[in-house]
């Protein structure tokens, strides 16, 4: 994500929480910052010198956000885009959009979220990314031998990470600020069918399934995010994915 930024003529600062990663930011062009959401240290005001803050950090650590959403308020930045997921979302075997308060109300991400939307001195939009698939999440691979799927029937809540860049990409460049946005690949084939394939896919075998007698589920309705944001999805058709190419 932060090298399709540079690639696109951004000035960009990116973090990480280990110092052995610190080359890896650097050599792409990046202004590099430890940044421990469990722990911030001083350097916090440093990296927060600018006008866009992107969150994607996968921490639940409500005083760690609390701590970080204080440090933003003192800093420069206007706008906040928050990478959240539709696992915020209570199963209730339906459709479920962004106005229909299906939220689990026990969720940490939900509760985080609401930090971030309530905070009064920048603007901030929530991303909820279903699955991630594509290129090191390869779906062929998840499921080990000797693990099994259950629920296979239920269907599947996924999107491919180019599709992840480029909806941030888009939102920011576009200005789409308060707003909330479910964001998955239109099709949810069952978990038997897209497993399945994404193993032959690659050669592998397929996982085994264990059918629990009761199916739990839901299905994200992305069309908010098409709508408001016009975004057609590079990978719209999960069964269409070539997972071998993008290994």
């Amino acid at each position: 994500m932060a090298q399709s930024f540079v690639l696109r003529g951004y000035q960009v600062k990116a973090s990480t929480s280990s110092k052995s990663r610190l080359s890896i930011l650097t050599s792409a062009n990046l202004e590099a910052f430890i940044v421990d959401i469990e722990n911030l240290h001083s350097n916090i005001q440093a990296f927060l010198q600018s006008s866009v803050l992107i969150i994607n950090i996968p921490s639940k650590n409500r005083n760690g956000f609390h701590a970080l959403l204080k440090e933003i308020e003192k800093s420069t930045i206007k706008k906040v885009l928050f990478v959240s997921s539709t696992s915020v979302y209570e199963n209730n075997n339906k459709i479920v959009s962004e106005s229909d308060g299906e939220e689990s109300p026990q969720s940490p991400l939900l509760i985080i979220e609401k930090l971030f939307r309530n905070a009064c001195k920048f603007k901030t939009t929530i991303v909820r990314f279903g699955g991630l698939i594509g290129y090191g999440r390869n779906p062929g691979k998840f499921f080990r031998k000797g693990r099994s799927i259950e629920n296979p029937d239920s269907p599947v809540n996924l999107i491919h990470r180019d599709d992840c860049i480029e909806i941030i990409t888009q939102i920011v460049e576009k200005e789409i600020w308060d707003e909330v946005f479910n964001c998955c690949a239109d099709t949810h084939p069952t978990k038997r069918e897209f497993y399945t394939r994404a193993a032959q896919s690659i050669g592998a075998i397929a996982p085994e399934f264990v059918n629990s007698g009761t199916e739990s589920f839901k299905i994200i309705n992305n069309q908010k995010v098409k709508h408001l944001l016009g975004y057609e999805f590079i990978h719209p058709n999960l069964m269409k994915i070539n997972f071998e190419k993008n290994s």
